[in-house]
């Protein structure tokens, strides 16, 4: 039988080698979740570095004013389609399945989110979030003329920027550590 890859190049600490409040938010996700997403386990390699990256993971993701939990995981499914991260795709689109109550709009946006069932102003989010991911240094004036064209607040489109912009990061960082989706996520929503 062949041997599962790893799930990442760099060492993956054990539970019981973890602080507690690593260890205590990981086994949280695994109670609801039913298993403990890779993105943890890779992450606590470096304590200090995990708590920063999910504090402002949290602050961003989980916030319940301005566009949806759902329009969120659209930023980072379409935007980590585009920086080519196998893992925040498969795994942010589990969830985005989830928040959509939808079992094709993430295969969509991560295929060509321009063609997906999606509103105007959905189109317009992404294409700025696609912008901020990729070239950010060509960011203007016109582009936050066209999202208030569409209702966002600055806070919205302070939000879309950041999402992109943490995405980018977690989408590095998971090339870098060749994080390995769980086959849980695969399954999700459909």
């Amino acid at each position: 039988m062949n041997k599962p890859p790893p799930v990442s190049r760099f060492p993956v600490p054990t539970l019981k080698d973890m602080p507690e409040d690593v260890r205590a938010r990981i086994e949280a996700v695994q109670e609801k979740s039913g298993f403990i997403p890779n993105v943890f386990l890779v992450l606590a390699h470096r304590p200090e570095e995990f708590r920063a990256f999910m504090a402002y993971h949290d602050a961003l993701m989980d916030k319940k004013d301005g566009i949806t939990k759902a329009e969120r995981e659209m930023i980072v499914v379409a935007t980590s389609a585009a920086n080519q991260c196998q893992y925040c795709v498969v795994a942010h689109g589990a969830i985005l399945r989830i928040r959509a109550k939808n079992p094709l709009i993430a295969d969509q946006i991560a295929i060509n989110y321009r063609k997906a069932d999606i509103t105007p102003r959905q189109r317009a989010m992404l294409d700025f979030a696609m912008k901020v991911a990729l070239e950010a240094y060509v960011v203007g004036e016109d582009d936050f003329k066209a999202l208030r064209g569409h209702d966002f607040s600055d806070e919205d489109i302070w939000d879309i920027g950041a999402i992109a912009s943490f995405f980018a990061l977690s989408n590095r960082m998971a090339n870098l550590t060749a994080m390995r989706p769980n086959d849980e996520f695969y399954k999700l929503a459909r």
